[in-house]
């Protein structure tokens, strides 16, 4: 994609709470205001060990002018054992921090909107589809005329195995939001 993150701390802390925090909670809240490091434009990554629901992260997308809220609590949570080696099969090779890294950079998912008009995910390269794709079900077109769905798009829910590209105007997108919206603040 052309973005290149270099680590620059890691933090490990036990905390019940924090491990099984869900987005918007008061857990969520304390645990990125404990660990929360860096600026808006550098990204956090945290990894909890029972996001309920069968969630596997989040992220916040960017916004033009973060309020004090929005600076704490931005950064991605992912669930550890979507990593590589981890227990979350077909989920467990990685994508879910790309997927969520991609929402930072202000991605949105290649369904979003959940219809076959409007403006979709917002950006033009990527076929239109209406529902999220689940497996690697090839050939899946829940919007026929267009091109069929983007199940192998990051910004998809297919297995991790089957996902491995941004399109060019995804990347396109991001770079022009991480230089509007994140870089140097």
């Amino acid at each position: 994609m052309g973005f290149t993150f270099s680590l620059v701390s890691t933090d490990f802390t036990v905390n019940d709470q924090w491990a099984a925090s869900r987005f918007g909670s008061s857990a969520e809240r304390a645990m990125k205001t404990a660990l929360k490091r860096g600026s808006y434009g550098e990204l956090d990554l945290y990894f909890t060990t029972d996001i309920p629901n069968r969630i596997l992260g989040w992220c916040n997308l960017p916004v033009p002018s973060p309020s004090s809220s929005e600076l704490i609590l931005d950064g991605c949570v992912n669930l550890a054992d979507s990593m590589p080696g981890g227990t979350a099969a077909p989920f467990n090779l990685g994508a879910t921090a790309i997927h969520e890294i991609g929402h930072w950079l202000g991605l949105f998912h290649v369904w979003q909107g959940s219809s076959c008009s409007g403006a979709g995910d917002q950006v033009a390269d990527t076929p239109i589809q209406s529902t999220p794709s689940y497996g690697c079900d090839v050939g899946k077109d829940t919007c026929p005329g267009g091109g069929v769905d983007n199940i192998n798009n990051w910004m998809d829910y297919s297995d991790d195995a089957c996902m491995d590209r941004f399109s060019a105007g995804q990347i396109s997108r991001a770079t022009t939001l991480f230089n509007q919206l994140r870089y140097g603040r």
